[in-house]
């Protein structure tokens, strides 16, 4: 297996548009899912199964909502990451990410040995 490349011009602005996408398809989820998040109201009158299948709903909802808020910072940093000059570059052992690796996950910080490294 070679070592990856540093990123080209051109990989770097199809990534940059990628991670925007992202960005803005996460907040869209984010906003939607806010009402199903939200705790469920003890006291409206439904039956006791659907009150249990009500929160276990609103948490399964809350905790995708944290998934999908955690991701949106690692977006956000991988776009500071990219103004400064420091994306694709592992913040781990500062090897270049591959091209691969960053079009499959475009947020990750990690080269791709030192995230199995950390049992990822």
């Amino acid at each position: 297996m070679s070592e990856p490349l540093p990123l080209t011009a051109a990989q770097q602005l199809e990534l940059r548009a990628k991670l925007r996408a992202l960005d803005e398809e996460l907040l869209q989820l984010i906003e939607q899912t806010a009402e199903g998040a939200a705790p469920v109201d003890l006291d409206e009158p439904i039956g006791r199964l659907s009150r249990m299948e009500a929160m276990q709903q609103q948490a399964m909802t809350a905790a995708n909502r944290r998934a999908s808020e955690r991701r949106r910072e690692m977006i956000q940093l991988a776009l500071s990451r990219l103004e400064r000059g420091e994306y694709g570059e592992c913040q781990s052992c500062e090897e270049p990410i591959g091209f691969r690796r960053l079009d499959a996950r475009p947020e990750t910080p990690l080269c791709l040995i030192c995230q199995r490294a950390l049992g990822g």
